[in-house]
This record gives C-alpha cells, structure tokens and sequence, in this order.
C-alpha cells in the first residue's frame, strides 16, 4: 500500500516536451513517477501541463484529473471535455490532441 498526500500541490520535475508535438502556446510539463511495477510495464505518477495545444500518441492510461481543464480531441473519434474529478480512459496508438485551457494536473496509470 502507498498513500500519497498532496497530490494537488506535490512538487513535480520538468519533462522536456518534443517541440514537435506543440501546436501552439508554450506549454511546459512536469511529473513525478510514484510507482512501477519491477518489470516496468505498469506505471503511477502526477502528471501536469500548463495551457496551450500539443499532440500525442497514448498508451494504455487511465487517469483522474485533480485541477485544470481541458479537451482531448481523440483522431477519428470523441472529444473529451475534462476537468477536476473526471476520470478517462486512453488507448494505446490512440493519436489525441490536447487543447489546454487551466493547468491541468492528473493522477494516472499506464500500463504498457
């Protein structure tokens, strides 16, 4: 068992984002890694990004998001209007496009 207090405030560490995948703004991302599995095919973390356009390429994921908004535009399929509380589920090879408005930060799991 793992508890982790304060995910909404915890301090998180930058990851480079690939230029390429900013449609525009300047979003800046950061994370923190919780937990994986020794195998490392399943990963736990905080994941944040600030406000702005970028495009992405899932894996298996299922996240709640903690604060901030935003919409995932999945390619050839549904728009996912998100904010604090909602949970989602992403595929993997799921192509999205992530438009967003608040800093959004989320609690997630991936598992590869």
């Amino acid at each position: 068992m793992v508890n982790i207090p304060g995910i909404a405030d915890a301090d998180l560490e930058p990851e480079p984002l690939d230029p390429s995948q900013i449609v525009s703004g300047e979003p800046v991302v950061t994370g923190k890694t919780l937990w994986e599995s020794p195998d490392g095919r399943q990963i736990r973390g905080i994941w944040q990004i600030t406000p702005g356009v970028v495009t992405d390429t899932e894996a298996n994921e299922l996240f709640v998001v903690v604060s901030g908004r935003a919409t995932i535009e999945v390619e050839g399929g549904s728009v996912l209007e998100v904010g604090p509380g909602d949970a989602c589920i992403l595929r993997e090879g799921d192509r999205t496009r992530w438009t967003v408005h608040e800093t959004l930060r989320k609690a997630y799991h991936i598992s590869l």
